[in-house]
């Protein structure tokens, strides 16, 4: 029995992941086809359904792939020393990816999607669920420290940095004009003046 060479596997999976990524965002889940995945990735449908059952599960992957890789980021911000500097930062992360081509349209079709499928929806839940765990953190952090607003509830606070961060994404999928490279330091900005205290340093 030929023995499957695991660096070989996971680059072929994440070749996979890659073109059915760009398949996903510029036609939709609904009207990207196994086969033209399969085109794009330059192998036969047996050879594609040895990495993944079906077209769903793919789907299911480019997100899954993406949360996996999101976890250690967050643990390694709310294992910061400076918790404001920290939550910048992951602000910063958390907003780069809406630079990117493909990220908007596969999150506004995530969302289209996670209504009907609710492994998906879980998902998305769960990433969600991290990440607004991990802010709410910092900011309980660096409200302890005296580097932001001590009156600010930081579950709230946190939805409300997360909805911040979101605007990006559907902003940049729905208008062309938009440039989310652009909107960074101004997202920085308001989230300065909203959070940071009244003091002479802020």
């Amino acid at each position: 029995m030929r023995k499957v060479d695991p660096a070989k596997h996971q680059a072929r999976r994440r070749h996979i992941l890659g073109v059915a990524a760009g398949l996903f965002a510029a036609k939709g889940y609904e009207r990207t086809t196994t086969a033209e995945i399969c085109k794009a990735a330059g192998m036969s449908a047996g050879n594609l359904f040895h990495y993944f059952p079906n077209k769903r599960a793919i789907f299911l992957a480019v997100f899954e792939d993406d949360e996996e890789g999101k976890a250690e980021r967050l643990a390694q911000a709310q294992a910061a020393a400076d918790p404001w500097e920290a939550l910048l930062e992951l602000v910063d992360f958390l907003a780069a990816p809406a630079a990117e081509p493909l990220a908007p349209p596969l999150v506004m079709e995530a969302m289209v999607q996670a209504y009907r499928d609710a492994e998906l929806e879980a998902l998305l839940s769960r990433g969600n669920a991290h990440e607004h765990a991990a802010i709410a953190a910092l900011l309980s952090k660096a409200s302890d420290a005296g580097r932001i607003d001590p009156g600010l509830d930081p579950d709230d606070t946190a939805t409300w940095v997360l909805a911040l961060i979101g605007l990006l994404y559907t902003s940049a999928a729905t208008s062309p004009a938009f440039k989310p490279t652009e909107q960074l330091p101004t997202l920085r900005l308001i989230l300065q003046r909203y959070l940071r205290a009244e003091q002479p340093d802020s």
